[in-house]
């Protein structure tokens, strides 16, 4: 486990993929459990530790992930993120580059819980929920594009979602439509970036984590 930052009141960790944040019906062990681990050791506290999750990352989706330690931070947290007060940062690798270098994408997001899938459309749909989201091109190699990405809004597989709908399915995401997966069944997108005003100590907080150690990411950072 990376930790990237940490203090009395957050921890804010890099999660592999294929890590789950929070346990589900899998029953594999969750990066929460993980960390309530490295708490307890690390400060060889006695009985339950606590950790607050206040946001999920999809399984095959890499980065950083902001718990909070105490309850007084997760309150505080879990109103900053439904106000959008915390500003995370994507990054993602593309097999189409858009045809528009940045821009704004707005569609109409409609969840299928069965399929653990969300589908786009240009209008309102019943029970669809809008979606909005920035993306600029960083790089180009010769099949591939590296985009960062902003959310306006938080949907359910927001990102992955509509920028298959623009024609641009992320590398290895073969729920939408990218045409092989990769060896390591994770997708080419990853929370690079979170920026808040700490809930607690009010000081501004900035935390990038690292990019995979993969031949693709590299080269596609280095062609920046």
């Amino acid at each position: 486990m990376e930790v990237v930052y940490e203090d009395n009141h957050i921890i804010i960790v890099n999660k592999q993929s294929g890590e789950i944040v929070q346990g589900d019906k899998t029953g594999d062990r969750p990066l929460s459990d993980i960390v309530k681990d490295y708490i307890k050791e690390k400060y060889q506290k006695p009985g339950a530790v606590f950790l607050g999750v206040v946001h999920r990352l999809d399984r095959p989706v890499s980065g950083l992930v902001v718990f909070a330690r105490t309850s007084k931070a997760l309150t505080r947290l879990n109103k900053m993120f439904a106000e959008g007060d915390v500003h995370k940062t994507y990054w993602a690798i593309v097999r189409n580059a858009p045809r528009e270098s940045e821009g704004t994408l707005e569609n109409w997001l409609l969840r299928n819980e069965k399929q653990n899938k969300s589908y786009a459309y240009s209008q309102e749909k019943p029970n669809s929920k809008k979606a909005i989201l920035k993306y600029r091109t960083l790089a180009h190699s010769d099949n591939y594009t590296l985009l960062e990405v902003n959310l306006m809004t938080g949907r359910h597989h927001q990102i992955r979602c509509q920028l298959a709908a623009m024609g641009c399915p992320i590398k290895g995401d073969l729920k939408y439509g990218a045409p092989r997966s990769n060896p390591d069944g994770s997708i080419s997108l990853m929370s690079r970036r979170v920026e808040f005003i700490h809930p607690v100590s009010k000081e501004q907080i900035t935390v990038e984590a690292p990019v995979p150690n993969d031949p693709l990411w590299k080269a596609l950072c280095t062609s920046r």
